[in-house]
């Protein structure tokens, strides 16, 4: 009996034993990825320091605290390794921002041709958000002493166990900042991390496609490689996150999405090439995969020669969105699911496009219809809170739809990224309001009592 009772004390420890070696071998790959990646791209694309970005970045994550990472001034780079056994490197290609370098050679990376063109730098002369000129217009219905308060509150540290880490808040009433507010070493020209706030840009391409006539959101999407069931998902589909197709959207260890990130050349391509786990528009998943399938059509239907040019000529230039950046992959696809750049200032240009219906200064960018499709609930999400890679706040007409604040209208919807990056729109209010940041811990920074402060200063 005792000796059965240690054989299976035995085999459970040494289950476990194999479980965590074969977790840390294909953990290690990805914090390496990780921390090169962040590195990288928070030094060259956001210009922050060196020492600024390793205590403030990296050394607060306990994952990446067996890591060693160091900037390469020499080829503008960032190395990445744990324990010396898996080194991963990103490298910044100017205008493109930091690739990390996965499945291909850094010599292929390298030798991908692309040429951009310039974007036209803001008239000093005209008034934000044409120009640079700020306006000291004062309304009568807004409390700036309420306002500055509420701005000040979004920074407060309460709890130093679980900061918030607020790094920029801009707030726009009627197309004119009234209020924004920075942290220490961030301005109003710092480019700031949209992580998920990307899949909406990635929308906005997609309407622009529909715009061109080069796509219909109601027919298949164009993916050559599905030849069996997943023939039947619509672009439509993947923009409301319910493809069908596999996948595992999880950050706590090795997932679908982690692997895809930090592992994969043609995110897009790894990703389509999932089965389908359920019919079309049979279940609502989030997932990160679907964001570059779409960035992988945008390539396709726009061609290799316009590519990279098309979204600087198709909506960075035309708001003047001169900060705005957007990593490829290691294959040379935008990562549409997460890797945008843009200072808070820029973002906030973003959220006003959608807030005057797809117009910017009397050009239509997107169909007339747009604004509103993104915003339509999607009948199969949970409490129909989500929209075309746009997240709502309750508009739907029917009983039992989630509100996710309260104190906020109905009619908000919004650009949502990892950490606590927001772009809301609030149509009835004539309101886009910024907040970005490094929130660690999920629901640490009140969104809802934030948007109460800072609409409870608007009368």
């Amino acid at each position: 009996m005792k000796k059965t009772l240690r054989n299976i004390i035995f085999l459970a420890l040494a289950g476990i034993l194999l479980f965590g070696l074969n977790y840390g071998y294909r953990a290690i790959p990805i914090i390496s990825g990780y921390g090169a990646k962040n590195l990288c791209s928070c030094v060259f694309v956001s210009g922050r320091s060196v020492d600024d970005v390793k205590a403030n970045e990296l050394k607060v994550n306990p994952l990446l605290s067996a890591g060693t990472f160091e900037i390469n001034w020499a080829d503008s780079s960032a190395t990445g390794d744990v324990f010396g056994l898996v080194k991963k490197k990103a490298i910044y290609r100017k205008g493109l921002g930091c690739t990390l370098v996965s499945e291909l050679s850094e010599e292929e990376v390298r030798s991908q041709k692309y040429s951009l063109s310039s974007l036209s730098q803001p008239s000093d002369t005209l008034y934000w958000p044409y120009g640079t000129q700020m306006r000291d217009t004062s309304y009568a219905n807004v409390d700036y002493d309420k306002l500055n308060q509420a701005l000040e509150n979004a920074f407060k540290e309460e709890n130093p166990e679980v900061k918030v880490n607020t790094r920029g808040v801009v707030v726009v009433y009627k197309g004119t900042i009234i209020g924004e507010k920075y942290a220490e070493n961030f301005n109003e020209q710092t480019p700031q991390m949209g992580w998920s706030m990307t899949k909406s840009v990635t929308a906005t391409l997609i309407g622009m496609l529909v715009k061109d006539g080069k796509l219909d959101i109601n027919q298949p999407a164009p993916v050559t490689s599905w030849e069996d069931d997943r023939s039947e998902i619509t672009v439509d589909h993947l923009l409301r996150m319910s493809s069908g197709l596999e996948w595992e959207e999880v950050y706590s260890g090795p997932s679908a999405a982690v692997s895809m990130l930090y592992e994969k050349a043609d995110m897009g391509g790894y990703a389509a090439s999932k089965p389908l786990q359920y019919q079309p528009d049979e279940v609502w998943y989030y997932s990160s995969g679907t964001s570059n399938i779409l960035a992988k059509i945008v390539r396709e239907k726009v061609g290799e020669e316009d590519y990279y040019n098309y979204i600087r000529e198709r909506l960075f230039e035309p708001l003047g969105m001169t900060t705005a950046v957007i990593e490829p992959d290691a294959s040379g696809t935008y990562v549409g699911s997460s890797y945008m750049y843009a200072s808070p200032r820029d973002w906030a240009k973003f959220g006003l496009l959608y807030l005057n219906g797809g117009e910017w200064d009397g050009n239509q960018l997107l169909p007339d219809d747009w604004t509103d499709y993104v915003s339509t609930p999607t009948p199969g999400a949970p409490t129909m809170e989500y929209g075309a890679h746009f997240w709502l706040n309750g508009n739907a007409p029917v009983e039992g739809q989630h509100v996710y604040y309260p104190d906020a209208p109905k009619d908000l919807f919004s650009a949502n990224g990892f950490e606590g990056q927001r772009v809301f729109i609030i149509p009835s209010k004539d309101m886009v309001i910024v907040r970005l940041g490094q929130t660690k811990k999920r629901g640490s920074f009140d969104f809802n009592q934030f948007l109460k402060e800072v609409l409870g200063a608007v009368n």
